[in-house]
């Protein structure tokens, strides 16, 4: 590939990224004027594209907000504790790095060869959302995207019965926190593109990352079957959770199935008719509506 075309196809990737994560706050008012967003950095492409898109968005946003580059060194062996300040301080952006053993009470908890993820998540979460109220910050940014919400709906599905996947945006359980994910509308493989394309110095994670029997790993090569055989599956399957019919569904917290009687015919075409293609739902409530 030439120069010429290699850089026009960097500059169509970083605009679509840039128009995704911009979509992505806008539908869900991720970030507000006055804001101080607390980013989460962890040293892995996903959270470094976050951080470099969260920036130029707030060069040119019309609101003001503030940036916080933070990221949790959990202590683990080798860690390349130099990096990330090089790093930030090389991007003019205001960070903290926060220490905290986590390492040593995950290896000490969870026996050997076992997931590490679950204990680890929690641990770091709790740091996190701490470390949040003693800066100030209003909103925490997550670097999740469409393929990490995509494989954990299949996960809650196979591992623990429940329609249940990331949300774009999540009020802690204390109430206290608002957690957002900027990057919910980008797919894995063009931020991979963009990382490399910015050549990031990225740290792996030697305390789950090494872990190659993951289940979330099973279901990302299950999803990158599925790009191949079919493009465009993962894309319908992520869009599927913003176009959900409770009618259809079996939650009887959702929809009251006990009351459902003739006298909700007035509204007959949002039931049995989720059955029917879209296009001839859409001439159907046209047809309805126009009566």
């Amino acid at each position: 590939m030439d120069t010429r075309k290699r850089d026009y196809n960097a500059n169509k990737r970083q605009k679509k990224l840039y128009r995704q994560v911009g979509q992505a706050i806008s539908d869900f008012n991720m970030v507000e004027d006055g804001d101080r967003v607390m980013v989460c950095l962890s040293g892995g492409k996903d959270s470094y594209t976050l951080l470099t898109l969260l920036m130029g968005l707030q060069r040119r946003a019309p609101i003001k907000f503030e940036l916080v580059a933070v990221n949790l060194d959990q202590k683990q062996p080798g860690f390349p504790e130099h990096i990330l300040p090089e790093y930030l301080e090389q991007m003019g952006v205001e960070y903290h790095i926060v220490e905290e053993d986590t390492y040593s009470i995950v290896k000490d908890k969870i026996p050997e060869g076992k997931t590490t993820c679950s204990l680890c998540s929690r641990l770091r979460r709790g740091v996190l959302y701490r470390t949040a109220t003693e800066l100030g910050a209003t909103k925490i940014a997550l670097g999740h995207h469409m393929d990490d919400m995509v494989e954990t709906l299949f996960l809650n599905m196979f591992h623990g019965a429940r329609l249940k996947s990331m949300p774009p945006k999540l009020l802690s359980d204390d109430r206290q926190h608002i957690v957002i994910r900027p990057l919910a509308y980008c797919r894995e493989t063009e931020i991979a593109a963009f990382a490399q394309q910015q050549a990031y110095p990225i740290i792996p994670c030697n305390l789950c990352g090494s872990q190659e029997n993951l289940q979330r790993k099973v279901i990302k090569n299950m999803l990158a079957e599925w790009d191949k055989l079919q493009p465009g599956r993962v894309l319908n399957v992520f869009k599927s959770l913003s176009r959900i019919t409770p009618s259809h569904l079996f939650d009887r917290e959702r929809f009251d199935f006990i009351e459902l009687s003739s006298a909700m015919q007035a509204r007959a075409y949002e039931l049995d008719t989720a059955f029917d293609e879209p296009a001839a739902l859409s001439l159907l409530q046209r047809n309805v509506s126009n009566s």
